[in-house]
């Protein structure tokens, strides 16, 4: 009985990791057990729910005014006392999150084999995002299995793995979980959303990166302001649980006339949300893959991104977070009808819905045959 463990500690791991749970789950005679390591706790327990994902350990290390320092040696003690009451054949870890580094250097202590899920993204600098480059870059170096969601990212680890590591393209795994989720008529049951009136355009916007904390943020928010300001239009703000991102936009945005300004909802009610938006501005790296399957042209307030393929598709555009880039930019597929429409009907580069299979199949050949 081949023996595995997947490990997440954040809302966008869990999200990305439910499908592959899911199929792993589905083969007989397979022993698979999630280790939840709890980096986030309200906003992960809501993916947890609608995926009806259940963790058989819970490390539950999330702490106020946690550090990256905190995070890493917390998930190093834990995982190492689940490995010394059950050792797994493989350990499954997602992305670019303290999580995942910690959760494969932990593994790689223990002399067990690491696959990283959505292996192979990168920019040019370390330190942009921070400090998610480099624990991508510093997982795909412990990790032996490597699913790279694309070619261009296959390419990447082309070019840095060496010895014995094996890499797999699969499509990326959060399509599998979006497809699941949305539905046609879907009815929204956080109020604000329900009384939306989407006759007119409806923007989505979400803002959580560490390099756009302070005055970057203070700009968004300003180019938001003008937005509604000059167009007939509806801004949805969801809001990261963060005290500190959420004090910036009540500060700057609350009660202003066509913002709304909401907790982050639940996947389900996030994605049917997408799904009826107009135009998604988000620092995210998960829905600059998601938002192109809905048909949703996406502007990246970022200066960078890992995800250059939506870029070269033409499902995304990079704006920065220069107020005036980023009224323009919205103000020009807002009123320009053949630029919006060339976004919106864009291939998605990210996936068909059947990476998680692709990644069991692997599994199966490794450990099963």
């Amino acid at each position: 009985m081949p023996k595995f463990a997947v490990v997440f500690g954040t809302r966008p791991e869990a999200i990305k990791m439910a499908p592959v749970i899911r199929a792993m789950q589905d083969k007989a005679g397979w022993d698979v057990r999630v280790i939840s390591t709890g980096q986030h706790r309200e906003m992960l327990d809501q993916v947890l729910d609608v995926f009806k994902i259940k963790a058989d350990y819970d490390l539950n290390i999330m702490s106020h005014g946690q550090t990256l320092t905190d995070i890493t040696t917390k998930v190093l003690h834990g995982m190492s006392s689940i490995f010394a009451e059950w050792r797994p054949d493989l350990v499954l870890v997602h992305g670019d999150t303290t999580t995942a580094f910690a959760a494969a250097l932990a593994a790689f202590y223990e002399r067990i084999p690491v696959a990283h899920v959505e292996a192979g993204l990168r920019t040019s600098d370390l330190y942009n995002p921070y400090p998610e480059e480099a624990n991508r870059r510093l997982t795909d170096v412990l990790a032996e299995l490597h699913f790279a969601p694309t070619e261009q990212a296959a390419a990447n680890l082309r070019r840095e793995v060496r010895g014995a590591a094996e890499i797999y393209i699969t499509g990326n795994t959060v399509i599998d979980a979006l497809l699941s989720v949305v539905e046609e008529g879907y009815q929204f049951t956080t109020p604000t959303l329900s009384q939306l009136d989407f006759s007119r355009p409806v923007i989505v916007t979400t803002v959580h990166r560490r390099e756009n904390w302070g005055q970057p943020l203070v700009g968004i928010c300003g180019a938001l302001k003008k937005v509604v300001g000059e167009h007939d239009c509806q801004i949805v703000v969801a809001m990261h649980r963060n005290p500190a991102l959420q004090k910036v936009f009540y500060e700057h945005l609350q009660n202003y006339e066509d913002i709304y300004l909401i907790d982050a909802p639940d996947y389900r009610e996030f994605a049917n949300l997408m799904q009826k938006a107009k135009l998604l501005l988000t620092d995210s790296g998960g829905l600059q893959e998601e938002a192109p399957a809905l048909n949703v042209p996406v502007l990246v307030l970022r200066e960078q991104t890992e995800r250059p393929e939506g870029v070269a598709a033409g499902t995304c555009r990079v704006v920065g977070t220069s107020p005036t880039k980023i009224y323009e930019s919205v103000s020009e597929l807002l009123t320009n009808a053949q630029l919006y429409n060339r976004m919106a009907q864009a291939p998605n580069p990210y996936g068909d819905g059947r990476a998680a299979h692709r990644i069991c199949s692997v599994l199966e050949q490794k450990y099963t045959v």
